[in-house]
């Protein structure tokens, strides 16, 4: 009997730890948006420098990166419409699907995942240390809200530097499919760009937006969360660190595709 309902109670841990951690996720973020909208009023108020030096450490610091990676994306995707599209003759078309790809899904799915990686992966392993070390609970000692002092600044950040972000990875990548596309459409870059800007609408760019935004709170709530969690010393630290990326690109990819579901039918 034991052999039937062991896999079952595994199960039953895993949901309601699954469900328990959605919780306390939600708790955070609502904390997180009170003490940014109110907390002055209460004496704990959301440093504007703390704010800037999120900004910088998820942001400018991550611009290399996100450069590369985005031209690589846009050559990419110029060299497959290419291909495909010259079997039915219908080279004409890579302008606008290139476009729409980027704008729509890979600007912001490609961004969202690099800053999981990157800046996800620093806040969880930031705040697992400070727990481990109970410097978190000795912030609560002081009279200082953790989540004021931690979790807020960073959201507010990611909030406003991931959708800057995807922007910037849009115009890189469209330029990336540009210097190969152009060529091979008998056209300069310049007018390839152009081109792209007449058929982009407004909505194409402000899909990748809104689904940047909601991969910056998931991006945020996994990190800390998972932070906040850590049990078991340095070695804790380094699990956390891996499953707050797992989770968060786990959770941006489903994100996504409900995004692509409701919004392309």
């Amino acid at each position: 009997m034991s052999s039937i309902t062991r896999p079952l109670a595994s199960l039953g841990r895993a949901s309601v730890g699954a469900v328990s951690g959605i919780g306390y996720a939600a708790i955070l973020l609502v904390d997180a948006l009170r003490l940014s909208a109110v907390g002055w009023r209460q004496g704990q108020p959301v440093r504007l420098n703390s704010i800037m030096r999120q900004m910088r450490e998820i942001g400018a610091d991550a611009l290399p990166i996100v450069a590369l990676l985005s031209l690589v994306i846009g050559l990419m995707l110029g060299i497959q419409f290419i291909a495909a599209l010259q079997e039915f003759g219908a080279q004409s078309q890579v302008v606008l699907a290139v476009a729409k790809s980027v704008t729509r899904e890979f600007g912001a799915l490609i961004t969202a995942i690099l800053v999981a990686g990157r800046s996800g992966s620093a806040l969880a392993a930031r705040i697992g240390s400070m727990t481990v070390s109970q410097e978190v609970d000795a912030l609560a000692v002081m009279g200082i809200e953790p989540v004021r002092y931690l979790v807020a600044p960073a959201l507010l950040a990611m909030l406003v530097m991931l959708p800057a972000l995807t922007i910037f990875a849009n115009a890189i990548a469209i330029f990336g499919a540009a210097v190969y596309s152009a060529p091979a459409l008998n056209v300069t870059p310049a007018a390839y760009i152009l081109q792209t800007l007449s058929l982009l609408a407004p909505g194409d760019i402000w899909q990748g937006l809104a689904k940047s935004v909601v991969f910056a709170v998931l991006i945020t709530l996994i990190g800390v969360s998972t932070g906040f969690s850590v049990t078991g010393g340095a070695e804790g630290v380094g699990r956390a660190t891996t499953r707050s990326v797992v989770l968060s690109i786990c959770w941006i990819i489903v994100a996504d595709m409900i995004f692509s579901f409701f919004l392309n039918r």
